[in-house]
């Protein structure tokens, strides 16, 4: 038979009860507030690209027109619109260059940072710049004058409206 709990023993049970619960409570108090931090920083960083993809969505690449120069020459200018231009002779590329000196995928025309980029794709007779070889992407200026292999070719840019930026 067990003995009869007295007031005094009763006591450090009703205790331990009550700090079991304040415990769990605090617990799930403390759950919840996790969740509820790792909710509003997905929900920020969510608008933020939402935001950005926006931004970048109304943002206009100006038009580029390439004229080939020397023999070329006959042929009219080709305008781009397009933020990234892949030039070689492969059928992919936006600019097919049919030409033996032109690698399948020779250079790459790209608008970021509010420029046209020009950078060689480890083409085997090189891309150059106003004459010099290109090492590393380079910013293009207007009327630039580009050479992928034995073909030349010069870059002017169009500002938002379509007018020609000047010479």
């Amino acid at each position: 038979m067990r003995p009869a709990k007295t007031a005094a023993t009763q006591q450090p049970d009703l205790m331990a009860d009550l700090s079991a619960a304040i415990l769990l409570t605090l617990r799930l108090l403390m759950a919840v507030a996790l969740y509820a931090f790792l909710g509003w920083s997905v929900l920020i960083l969510w608008r933020d690209l939402k935001n950005q993809a926006q931004n970048l969505a109304k943002q206009k690449v100006p038009a580029l027109e390439v004229s080939l120069l020397g023999d070329n020459s006959s042929l009219e200018e080709i305008r781009f619109t397009s933020p990234e231009i892949v030039i070689g002779r492969h059928p992919s590329c936006e600019w097919v260059l049919p030409n033996e000196t032109v690698s399948s995928r020779h250079a790459r025309l790209v608008y970021h940072h509010d420029q046209w980029w020009l950078e060689d794709l480890s083409s085997r007779n090189g891309t150059f710049l106003n004459g010099v070889a290109l090492i590393a992407p380079a910013v293009l200026a207007n009327q630039d004058q580009i050479r992928c292999g034995q073909v030349s070719f010069s870059v002017a840019f169009n500002d938002a409206l379509g007018q020609e930026t000047p010479k």
